[in-house]
């Protein structure tokens, strides 16, 4: 079937729709809703010109467990390489922080091809964490990031606890290390030494990862765990992470997947599975992180800092994840379509933001567990009604 250039799902294009909402349109499914960036950016009509106009927040800056970020706007992981090529399209020192692809200890070559597939309203990957290994990200990408300015928020991954660990102790032994503002911490690969099941999804393999990760930074160096959204209890995997000493949280990586060929009736990756990202996935961010956010409200989960992602390709989708709990966003798959879709999101946001009358991003984070009305309880049982006595019968005979 052919779609125009440059269509992914609904994933937004420079000139085209936002947020699958008509031209311009960022809102709808009530957040936002009702607002157009387009006419909030051009203005009103001239009959209307005396009305006061809404502004962007132009105070975006975020402190994310000592991390402080001039606006709350990222890259995320694996969507935007090392930075260079999304340079081209703009000054990647604009971003909040920029997110590396993720590195591991040694050069990968990845899965075989096919590797990617694009499905209803996203995209399947099986890329397999490719990568040139923590020696060459250290000695090329990072001093090239350190020198157009960018924040970098290194995500680092491992087949082993102790890989994590070791890629870790390499970074921060390195010379371009003070640009570093953070480590992201990816436990949604296998691990080898427990029948390849994925670190995310055991409390206790995710705590010695992130215990391994953590003992090799400075101790203001915050680290966040990057959550799987495929496990029953996300509270209980983001407790054991913290426990260990993850400073936040990164709520959610890509939900797995496959895509079947209805031609050739067999998988279209090569590797069968593929995690799902693009727009169908921001209702499962949403929900995550509002079940975090819950949980620590509710002193279940230590109160620390959330970076939603998963779906983002407006300022009203980002809205959403701040609303539900997150401190900051990611914007990933929409840059495949639009490279200058992280900065047009923190315009969107910015605007939004101002619309709504908020003076920081501090005050809409979490807001719509405050205004959701309390979930009734169950009806209370009709009370059983008191049984009554029967009346005696009188029977009147004739005297014989």
């Amino acid at each position: 079937m052919h779609r125009p250039r440059g269509h992914l799902g609904g994933v937004v294009s420079p000139a085209g729709p936002v947020a699958g909402h008509g031209v311009g349109q960022v809102g709808g499914h009530g957040v936002g809703h009702g607002f157009d960036a387009a006419s909030l950016r051009s203005g009103p009509p001239s009959s209307l010109s005396s009305a006061p106009q809404p502004r962007p927040l132009e105070n975006l800056a975020v402190n994310l467990a000592g991390m402080a970020l001039p606006n709350p706007v990222m890259t995320a992981s694996g969507c935007a390489a090392n930075g260079r090529e999304l340079h081209r399209f703009f000054d990647v020192g604009e971003l909040g922080a920029f997110v590396t692809k993720t590195v591991m200890g040694l050069p990968r070559a990845g899965r075989g091809t096919p590797r990617m597939a694009e499905t209803p309203s996203g995209m399947l990957n099986s890329i397999g964490l490719q990568g040139p290994g923590i020696d060459a990200f250290v000695d090329h990408d990072l001093p090239w990031l350190r020198s157009v300015g960018a924040r970098v928020l290194v995500s680092v991954a491992g087949e082993t606890p102790e890989e994590f660990g070791l890629v870790t102790r390499v970074l921060r032994n390195s010379a371009a290390f003070d640009t570093v503002v953070g480590v992201e911490i990816n436990i949604s690969c296998p691990n080898v030494a427990n029948r390849g099941l994925v670190f995310a999804c055991d409390p206790d393999s995710t705590a010695a990862v992130v215990a391994e990760v953590r003992k090799e930074l400075p101790p203001q160096l915050p680290a966040f765990a990057k959550l799987s959204p495929d496990v029953t209890d996300i509270v209980a995997i983001a407790r054991a992470a913290v426990d260990a000493g993850a400073s936040g949280l990164t709520a959610i990586n890509t939900t797995l997947g496959v895509a079947i060929d209805a031609l050739l009736l067999r998988p279209v990756l090569a590797g069968i599975t593929g995690g799902m990202s693009g727009p169908a996935l921001l209702p499962v961010a949403v929900r995550a992180v509002w079940q975090l956010r819950a949980a620590m409200r509710a002193d279940r989960l230590p109160a620390v800092p959330i970076i939603g992602v998963g779906g983002v390709r407006s300022g009203a989708d980002a809205l959403q994840l701040l609303a539900a709990g997150a401190d900051a966003v990611q914007v990933g798959t929409a840059i495949f379509n639009d490279p200058g879709a992280p900065v047009r999101v923190r315009e969107e946001l910015a605007l939004l933001l101002g619309t709504h009358g908020f003076s920081r991003i501090a005050d809409v984070v979490g807001i719509a567990h405050d205004r959701t009305p309390p979930t009734p309880g169950p009806a209370p049982k009709p009370k059983p009604k008191p049984k009554t006595k029967p009346e005696p019968t009188h029977q009147s005979g004739s005297a014989s």
